[in-house]
């Protein structure tokens, strides 16, 4: 999905339809409840984080604009926000300051936005990762997400070094192609 995408579905809400909130709510769930679980440390907090945002969202609907911004980054200052509110409600003595050098320092200084752009990016390389044949797959499991050398993953698989280093280099090339065709579908209309 993209922004445009999620634009479309917030159209939708805005009409009081049903089912682009819960795809809305199935896009975005995972990302916001670990946000709100950075800030609230707490997860009976960040799953009621979670339902305020989606309720807003739902009630309050038109109060994104998309000439302010994404949507995502707007649905992730609402959840900060949302947060915020109840580490408050709750009488957690924790200061906005705070909140913020933490919820950055857990996310290696990235804005809320690089975040949400980077997880985008990170569903995008699953969606390619999940075309690869099974060993291309399992060969870039082990080299780029277990950190293993070619010739570890030889020893371990017991294949020739030259066909790990083959696999991988189809592999990627593969993975250009289908992010290639991916970002290239939304241009153009």
């Amino acid at each position: 999905m993209t922004e445009r995408d999620d634009a479309i579905l917030y159209e939708e809400i805005l009409k009081k339809d049903r089912s682009a909130l819960e795809k809305l709510y199935n896009r975005y769930e995972k990302i916001l409840f670990s946000f709100a679980m950075r800030i609230t440390k707490d997860e009976k907090l960040a799953e009621e984080v979670l339902q305020d945002v989606f309720m807003k969202v739902w009630n309050d609907s038109g109060t994104y604009d998309k000439s302010k911004g994404k949507f995502s980054s707007w649905i992730l200052t609402v959840t900060r926000n949302k947060a915020i509110d109840r580490l408050r409600k709750e009488k957690k003595q924790v200061t906005v300051e705070l909140l913020e050098s933490d919820a950055l320092q857990a996310d290696g200084g990235k804005s809320v936005e690089e975040t949400a752009e980077w997880n985008e990016k990170r569903q995008e390389i699953h969606k390619a990762v999940s075309t690869l044949s099974s060993e291309q797959r399992l060969m870039i499991e082990q080299f780029y997400f277990k950190g293993q050398s070619q010739q570890k993953i030889s020893e371990t698989f017991k294949l020739p070094l030259g066909t790990v280093k083959g696999r991988i280099r189809l592999a990627l090339k593969h993975l250009r192609n289908a992010m290639a065709a991916e970002g290239g579908s939304g241009h153009g209309g």
